[in-house]
Formats: C-alpha cells, structure tokens, sequence
C-alpha cells in the first residue's frame, strides 16, 4: 500500500496533480454561478432602466 502511495517517487508531482485537478473542478463550478447571478441581475438593471425610460418618453 506505501508503494502505491509513494508512486515510485513521483507521489508529490502524482498528488499535487490531482489535487489541483480537484481543486480546479472544484472552483469551477462556484465561479460559474457566481458570474451568472451577477449577468442575470445586469440584465434585470438593463431591462428596468430600459421600461423607464420607454415610460419617461410617454409621459
């Protein structure tokens, strides 16, 4: 079982590897739904400014 860990000496380079492989898998997806909730509330901002003016323009 410590051979398998040990990697035959390249267990640093092995499981540094999958560990910013998870990581990176990891963040990922947090960072997506973060920068969709902030697009999706720039489109609400845009589509509000937008009825305003529109119902400015009426009046």
């Amino acid at each position: 079982m410590a051979e398998f860990f040990d990697m035959g000496g390249y267990a640093l380079y092995v499981w540094g590897s999958f560990g910013a492989t998870a990581l990176c898998m990891i963040a990922e997806p947090l960072l997506l739904r973060g920068r969709s909730q902030q697009i999706r509330r720039r489109i609400a901002r845009m589509v509000r400014l937008e009825q305003e003016v529109k119902h400015e323009g009426q009046a």
